[in-house]
């Protein structure tokens, strides 16, 4: 086969991507071999891929071909989530573009424009990701809105219901006024912000005196049931008993006391709001105030808002502290920090909101999640710091809100059917909760018309916790062969935004329903951001096209740019010249390689010396190379195992092993060489598969008629062999001659092609084994040893050992006197001025002692330097 001069990603990775699935490479199914699984973090079903998606996936793909060449059983199943809020924010947009309002849809009209979104634009992102090189089994591809799936959601709620874990009740909720939606605590998002701290005066009932409260939303005065005092504040024991008028709402409210009041912030008077504050509600609850909503559903003023009703809140804000004032109210206004929550999907102020609800105790569930990370280490987070922000919030957590108010997701499945609090049942049909209606109610006339499943929709990650079991439907058939064979699953490759939202949750539900692990090892990457810091986005503006940069680069290339850049856990800042880098790298292998096959090759003539020794060298270093690599990924420090596969093909193999074995010009290699250095070849691209599978492939594929059962993706990886470590010292120094060689090849301008005379004056025990090496990279004549110095020659030193090498015609003895004598004079003064400070006594009581040290090594380096410029001036005489 003819090698193209240039190495063509585009036409490469299609050829062979459809080659690896055409011959179903990445599926697996259960045999004998141990397996190895990772399950995708199943990215929104109507996304598109970004930059922290490349680079989950890419080191995701680089463990599963890995595993694959070590002779695990590698299944890497993928999928899409509904992602409930996001969707359906999307669709809604869609809708309103189209003149269409969700609310005069039905449930099931909308559900219907929502599959029609998802069909049409679901599955992009997968595509994409085989672009990337995912070998993902795509034959196992999921949605968390299967039917196998939403059947096991189901199923699990009933089963927490029925153990007493899922209950409902009215508590004060975060609501996203944007996608209409409760949110857990965990998707908020809480922001230092700049606002206001505003005081009003309310006038005491049946008095011409007034009181003072502070505080950060005048708009919600509105709602006020109470004023609270510190029954030891000395500053208010007259006002205990009395009430206040509110202004503008004039309604008459009472005064409370309560130690909860910080007689310290603001005036010591707390007005209490217990419809849109957590603290307020509590106060509310111990003293059974009134509750006064005065919120819509999009943060819109209600009818007990008065005349600001269906203006914004923010808009009544600034018209209210405007009427506060003309009323005579407003004391005065100050500058306030003050931590605002957010949507984390909306960016929506949040809104506090007392509202039925359903929730999970999470108290008993995170007992085993935590013993398993922190006490049993049955599961491993790298890196090993996230190990205390997991523990902070699991000891810290709160029961989670799984109902949402969307109708877009798994559907709660729980029907009312009266209007008592309690007139509800939990069941998997609408005919299975008649007939638990009619038993529960005792009502036998009950029937299907009286009962009304609930509207709102299980929180996303409610089926995203059941991901790994679910895959292989370990909830609907626990006892499955696939099931059994997968699970527990190995790693798992994630964000660090998402370790209490998934990862913590998935170990909660590990334990819960099947009493073991979900997986062993999580690997959390760092945040993409661009060279100035800044998170990657689209607003922003820094975030470019994957596929963009595939197309430019090759996806061997743009891997090796993400992973090059990505220290393990820490951000990864991105820079585009990391891809070219490895466009770079991609190029410097195919021309080492069409060089190797560009050789004639010989059964004639002999293994030279410098072959032989260069052999053993490559082979212990390559050995010494898969030793490290193993040692990163054991500690997941995938960057670094790929820095040290790049070392060695760049440096060791290209730069050094293929020069000492090279061929001289137009003449042939010995067959004997040539079998070694394709046989390294091969390894090569075996341990750089995981990184750059496309050019590894075609390179296997070019060296030898493969079938497919020969494949590179599927071939063995090697085994670590012996490493001698003398004989890679012993090069290190050999190194370092020829390096000292071609200097002075360089600043003396004499031609690689002419031979030129060189001695060694050996004054330590180093080794002679690469000698030959060293003879056919200096193109010398001969090593030769003398024992004493060598007159007329230049000269440099390597350790103990000096080298010479006589003066040719090339090089003009004058103007090497001159040049000689130029630099002792420089040196001499520079010496000279190192022993003027250390003569100083001021200077060294003075300075510090690493100062000290420095400038005594730089006066012994100057004086050793002159030693040789004298001896070398010395030698052409």
């Amino acid at each position: 086969m003819s090698i193209p001069a240039k190495y063509s990603p585009i036409e490469v990775e299609k050829k062979w991507y459809d080659y690896w699935m055409e011959h179903n490479y990445f599926h697996s199914t259960p045999n004998d071999k141990e397996a190895y699984t990772i399950v995708i973090p199943p990215p929104n079903v109507t996304g598109v891929l970004h930059m922290g998606h490349m680079l989950n996936n890419t080191i995701q793909d680089v463990l599963i071909r890995r595993a694959r060449l070590k002779g695990f059983n590698a299944c890497w199943v993928p999928g899409t989530d509904h992602a409930s809020i996001a969707t359906e924010a999307k669709v809604v947009a869609k809708l309103k573009e189209d003149g269409i309002d969700k609310a005069d849809l039905t449930r099931d009209e909308f559900l219907k424009h929502a599959w029609e979104w998802t069909d049409k634009h679901g599955g992009i992102i997968l595509e994409q990701l085989k672009k990337l090189g995912a070998s993902c089994d795509w034959e196992r591809t999921k949605f968390t809105m299967d039917d196998d799936m939403s059947e096991g959601v189901k199923k699990v709620f009933i089963d927490l219901f029925e153990k007493g874990d899922i209950y409902r009740g009215y508590r004060m909720i975060n609501w996203d006024p944007v996608a209409k939606t409760t949110l857990s605590d965990e998707e908020v998002i809480f922001e230092e912000k700049q606002g206001n701290l505003y005081y009003i005066n309310y006038k005491i009932e049946g008095s011409d005196e007034v009181l003072t409260i502070a505080t950060t939303r005048p708009e919600t005065i509105l709602g006020d049931s109470a004023i609270c005092i510190n029954p030891n504040d000395e500053r208010f024991t007259h006002l205990k008993g009395k009430k206040v008028i509110v202004p503008i709402a004039n309604r008459v409210i009472p005064i409370i006391e309560d130690e909860y009041v910080d007689v310290e912030f603001g005036t010591g008077c707390l007005k209490v709001t217990p419809a849109h504050d957590q603290n307020d509600k509590v106060l509310g609850e111990r003293h059974n105030l009134e509750v006064i909503d005065i919120f819509n559903d999009d943060a819109s003023l209600n009818s007990f808002g008065l005349h600001y009703q269906g203006k914004d809140r923010f808009v009544v804000r600034k018209e209210i502290t405007k009427e506060l004032e003309n009323l005579g109210c407003l004391v005065k206004i100050e500058q306030h920090m003050h931590k605002v929550g957010t949507s984390e999907r909306t960016k929506a102020v949040i809104e506090p909101k007392i509202s039925a609800q359903w929730f999970l105790k999470m108290e008993e569930l995170v007992k085993p999640a935590l013993k398993a990370v922190l006490v049993d280490k049955e599961i491993k987070l790298f890196p090993k710091h996230y190990n205390n922000t997991y523990r902070h919030w699991l000891e810290n957590i709160r029961d989670w809100n799984i109902s949402r108010q969307l109708w877009w997701g798994h559907q709660i499945p729980a029907y009312f059917y009266g209007d008592g609090v309690n007139d509800f049942v939990v069941a998997e049909t609408k005919e299975l909760a008649l007939e638990k209606a009619i038993e529960k109610s005792g009502n036998s006339s009950l029937s299907a018309s009286d009962i009304k499943q609930d509207e709102d929709a299980l929180d996303t990650w409610f089926s995203a916790w059941l991901w790994p079991i679910s895959v292989f439907d370990g909830i609907n058939n626990p006892d499955n062969e696939e099931f059994n064979y997968y699970y527990p699953t190995n790693d798992i490759v994630t964000g660090p935004d998402i370790i209490f939202f998934w990862i913590a949750r998935m170990i909660f539900a590990g334990y819960e329903f099947k009493k073991e692990k979900p997986f062993t090892n999580v690997y959390f990457t760092g945040i993409v951001r661009d060279k100035q810091r800044r998170k990657m986005s689209k607003s922003l503006g820094n975030s470019p096209d994957p596929i963009g940069l595939i197309e430019k680069y090759g996806a061997d290339g743009v891997r090796v740019g993400m992973l090059l850049c990505s220290a393990a856990g820490n951000d990864l800042l991105f820079d585009e010249e990391l891809c070219q880098q490895g466009k770079n790298f991609s190029n410097k292998i195919w021309n080492a390689f069409r060089l190797v096959k560009g050789w004639e090759i010989s059964t004639e003539i002999e293994q030279p010396e410098s072959a032989k020794i260069a052999i053993e060298w490559y082979q212990s270093k390559f050995n010494q190379a898969l030793q490290e690599i193993d040692k990163s990924f054991e500690q997941y420090r995938i960057s670094e195992a790929l820095m040290t596969l790049y070392k060695l093909i760049w440096d060791d193999f290209s730069s050094w092993f293929l020069e000492m074995v090279k061929p001289a010009y137009q003449q042939p290699i010995d067959a004997k060489t040539y079998e070694s250095v394709i046989s390294f070849f091969e390894n090569n691209v075996k341990i750089l598969h995981p990184y750059m599978p496309f050019i590894t492939e075609d390179i296997w594929q070019y060296i030898a008629e493969r079938t497919p059962e020969e494949a590179l993706i599927i071939a063995e990886y090697p085994k670590v062999g012996e490493v001698d470590a003398v004989l890679l010292k012993e090069f290190e120094m050999a190194s370092e001659v020829i390096s000292g060689i071609r200097n002075i090849r360089k600043e003396k301008n004499i031609a690689f092609k002419n031979e030129i005379g060189f001695s060694v004056l050996k004054n330590d025990k180093s080794s002679s084994n690469f000698d030959s090496v060293i003879e056919k990279l200096g193109n010398l004549t001969s090593v030769n040893y003398v024992n004493s110095k060598v007159d007329g020659a230049l000269s440099f030193r390597v350790k103990s050992n000096e080298y010479f090498i006589p003066f040719g015609e090339e090089i003009d003895v004058e103007a090497e006197k001159e040049k000689l004598e130029e630099e002792l004079k420089y040196t001499q003064g520079f010496l000279n001025s190192v022993q003027k400070k250390l003569s100083n006594e001021r200077f060294v009581n003075n300075a510090p002692e690493q100062v000290i040290t420095n400038e005594r090594k730089k006066e012994a380096d100057a004086l050793a330097k002159i030693e040789t410029l004298k001896a070398s001036l010395e030698s052409l005489k």
